[in-house]
């Protein structure tokens, strides 16, 4: 209510507002068409149709948009808020997502670590099987050598004293008794 009375006031006003000029020369902004005697009656008539319009223009169109612009602000504030929503549990999502990630990769690491002690093991285990196994052969290689060395020598202990006597008897050239 009070802002059609404003709005009525300054209709008012600009209605009955004295000729203004652009410049001391008298160049008027607005002609003096308002001052025409049969205008101003039209005036008269356009403000009084004007209040009367006012309120039913005021029921049937100016409220139910409002009215309108009102639930747009609301269903905007609305979805405003729900994206808020979303966006605080897609958030949580995020985070759990990446907390699940990074436990999977210190799993996996552990695995890996747990797997790479593993295969040492085993190699710590297979080299020294093969030392002892190359430590055995070593060792029975050394005894067969010796073994042979030993017989080698015997046979050319045997050997060495008719070898010696032939070549005696070869340097002498005679036979030894």
């Amino acid at each position: 209510m009070q802002r059609m009375i404003v709005a009525a006031a300054l209709l008012l006003a600009v209605a009955l507002a004295a000729p203004a000029y652009a410049a001391e020369g008298g160049l008027e902004i607005f002609p003096d068409i308002v001052r025409v005697p049969p205008l101003e009656s039209h005036y008269l008539h356009l403000m009084v149709l004007f209040l009367l319009l006012i309120f039913p223009v005021n029921q049937l169109v100016l409220k139910p948009l409002l009215a309108v612009l009102e639930q747009r602000s609301a269903r905007i504030e609305g979805a405003r808020k729900r994206s808020a929503e979303l966006g605080a549990q897609a958030d949580v999502v995020l985070g759990r997502y990446e907390a699940a990630v990074e436990q999977a990769r210190k799993q996996a690491e552990e695995l890996r670590k747990g797997a790479l002690a593993g295969a040492r093991g085993d190699q710590a285990r297979i080299l020294a099987e093969a030392r002892h196994s190359a430590e055995q052969e070593v060792t029975a290689a050394r005894s067969g050598v010796a073994g042979a060395l030993a017989g080698a020598r015997a046979a050319l202990r045997g050997e060495s004293a008719a070898l010696a006597s032939e070549v005696a008897a070869r340097v002498l050239g005679r036979t030894l008794s």
